[in-house]
């Protein structure tokens, strides 16, 4: 699976593009109230994949246990203290309704917990490289 993520911004216009393999959706984000930028910020959008990712895999995992998830509710936090620098106490919150025992439903939260992606991800180092440069004179 391949992921890619984009925005473009200029004054007033602010253009989210997700993108997975060939299914292309667009998010609304508008810009910040000058006009420039956008209007969540970069620690906001990756606590959201947190959440959307261990969401999205709750009802994955579930399935696969054969349990029926009714309701799903995740809250990520953490902090950003000095510019330039990463998140630090970053943790989140799971209330889930489903019907199964609670014990089954406590291995689902800690199933999910294991296998989600963007958790994984964030708990190993990775190299984030910039590849390309494109500067446009006016």
């Amino acid at each position: 699976m391949k992921i890619t993520a984009g925005i473009i911004n200029y004054k007033n216009t602010n253009e989210v593009t997700l993108k997975t393999n060939d299914n292309l959706l667009s998010i609304n984000i508008p810009p910040k109230e000058n006009g420039f930028g956008s209007s969540a910020n970069g620690g906001e959008l990756l606590f959201l994949a947190l959440a959307a990712c261990y969401c999205n895999d709750i009802y994955r995992e579930a399935s696969k246990m054969q349990i029926e998830v009714e309701k799903v509710e995740v809250e990520v936090t953490g902090e950003f203290v000095k510019e330039g620098e990463p998140a630090s106490n970053i943790s989140y919150n799971v209330k889930i309704t489903a019907s199964a025992p609670k014990e089954k439903i406590n291995e689902l939260i800690r199933r999910t917990d294991r296998a989600a992606e963007i958790q994984n991800t964030l708990r190993q180092k990775n190299n984030v490289a910039l590849k390309n440069i494109e500067i446009i004179m006016v």
